[in-house]
């Protein structure tokens, strides 16, 4: 290497590590970026994240949350930061937090748990990810790299090596590596503790996520397709992980007081909690999708999945050899559907018109890039107002898609307005909390839920009795309507 490049490579190196050790960590720190810079880079992050994501209205629930992390936060290394904790409408089972003291906890989350602790615990985690600077910490060890790969880039001709790491994206979906987890557990128990919580109330929200985690194993092995799983305390450690445990009851040691016990107080501000899909994103009830807004009926075929994703559907077959996707655009130029699709899909055959009661759009066959690969497609285009649908329906291989085809056009034609007999059905479910009775069990309580598949499972799930647990008589019980 060039000596110029190595002098270059030396000061990095020197300039990233020359600083005093972190006093949460323990480690050297990295000094690519100062707090301000932080706080910038959350604040950029997190204006980008809700973009993505609605806020969950309600005020009174965000105002609990809220004070639980400004209660463990005063207790943090990190006393003096001002963190922002956000709801999301989300059902996704998540938290996750982001540089300069930026918090984010899920509906979907919240409502698997049944203490103040446990929620204190998921919180108490996000907030040792900040203290420790691990966002920071991820994205000056990314920028490191970048550098010195822009080093070894030039000093050997070749351009385009560097990539920098988007540390939101990694917060979200991968969390921050093991060592960084277990190392926000420490932290984070050490906060419950001295907030007066136990902070073995952590293990307790481990065996939340684990359940989820085989829930959802079966039925990813039922519908044929990969589980989920949640991206930093359940997919780092298994529940009767020795070194979880060692760090978690550690912080015992700074318990000087408990608090008093506020679990009627967080389960009565989940009653009426929206479990599943928001009315705003559309809800999918057996083969029917509705939604509200777009005042839209929609009908999928028979036993297939449908996913309800944030900017489209997509349903699959059984075997999933057969897909079809939905998506909703804007329509910019005043032209007939035919025409629409046509000039979007070169070589267009077999077409048709379609018309409801309601709207009008076209449909035909053609050939492109499918999760297949290159296969064949139905495609369709429906109007309603200044906006379209767009459909796209394929199969695994020529014979299912003859087959399958029929219950494509179907569906294209299913597309009505929703009608007044049907806005019931496009309200979400919710989470009701009753006194369980002598002789309630999930499997009677099942019986008479909307829940549309494993609905015992499920209501375990929402009880922390997963997966063979029972209600006592006399206790608070979540159910949903």
């Amino acid at each position: 290497m060039p000596r110029i490049f190595a002098l270059l490579l030396l000061s990095i190196l020197n300039f990233s590590y020359g600083c005093a050790s972190n006093p949460v960590t323990g480690r050297p720190n990295l000094v690519l970026m100062t707090e301000e810079q932080e706080i910038a880079m959350g604040r950029k992050y997190h204006q980008e994240l809700l973009k993505q994501y609605q806020v969950y209205q309600d005020p009174k629930l965000q105002a609990y949350v809220s004070a639980i992390v400004e209660e463990l936060a005063s207790s943090s290394h990190r006393d003096q930061l001002l963190f922002h904790v956000t709801l999301l409408d989300s059902p996704q089972v998540n938290a996750f937090a982001l540089p300069g003291g930026y918090i984010y906890i899920t509906r979907g989350i919240m409502a698997y748990m049944n203490s103040e602790a446990e929620l204190a615990g998921v919180l108490g985690h996000e907030i040792g990810h900040v203290t420790a600077r691990h966002g920071v910490r991820q994205h000056t060890a990314s920028t490191l790299t970048g550098m010195l790969a822009g080093v070894i880039s030039a000093s050997v001709g070749t351009y385009g090596v560097s990539d920098l790491t988007n540390v939101a994206g990694t917060a979200l979906l991968r969390g921050y590596g093991r060592e960084h987890e277990l190392e926000a557990d420490r932290l984070g128990a050490e906060y419950l503790a001295r907030s007066g919580y136990d902070p073995e109330k952590m293990i307790d929200v481990i065996a939340i996520l684990k359940s989820q985690e085989q829930f959802d194993k079966q039925l990813a092995k039922e519908e044929n397709r990969e589980a989920r799983a949640y991206h930093g305390l359940f997919s780092s450690h298994p529940r009767n992980d020795q070194r979880l445990q060692e760090v978690i009851r550690a912080a015992n040691q700074y318990r000087s007081k408990d608090k008093t016990d506020r679990n009627d107080r967080f389960l009565q501000l989940t009653d009426g909690m929206v479990l599943g899909s928001s009315a705003s994103d559309g809800i999918v009830r057996n083969n029917q999708f509705y939604h509200k807004d777009l005042s839209v009926n929609l009908s999928f075929p028979q036993a297939w999945r449908i996913d309800n994703l944030s900017n489209r559907l997509v349903a699959s077959s059984k075997d999933n050899d057969g897909f079809i996707q939905i998506m909703l655009a804007d329509r910019n130029k005043r032209m007939a559907p035919k025409e629409y699709l046509k000039k979007r899909f070169k070589g267009l055959r077999n077409g048709q018109e379609i018309k409801s009661a309601s709207f009008q759009g076209y449909t035909g066959i053609t050939s492109g890039d499918t999760p297949f690969g290159k296969r064949k497609m139905r495609v369709a285009a429906i109007y309603q107002n200044k906006q379209v649908y767009l459909i796209f329906a394929t199969a695994k291989n020529d014979a299912l898609m003859k087959r399958y085809d029929p219950a494509f056009l179907a569906t294209a034609r299913s597309l009505n307005k929703l009608r007044a007999d049907q806005l019931h059905l496009a309200e979400p479910q919710r989470i009701k909390l009753i006194t369980a009775k002598k002789g309630d069990s999930f499997a009677s309580l099942a019986k008479h839920s909307p829940l549309n598949s494993h609905a015992e499972e499920q209501l375990r799930l929402l009880n922390g009795h997963y997966p063979t647990g029972e209600p006592t008589a006399g206790q608070q019980i979540k159910i949903v309507e």
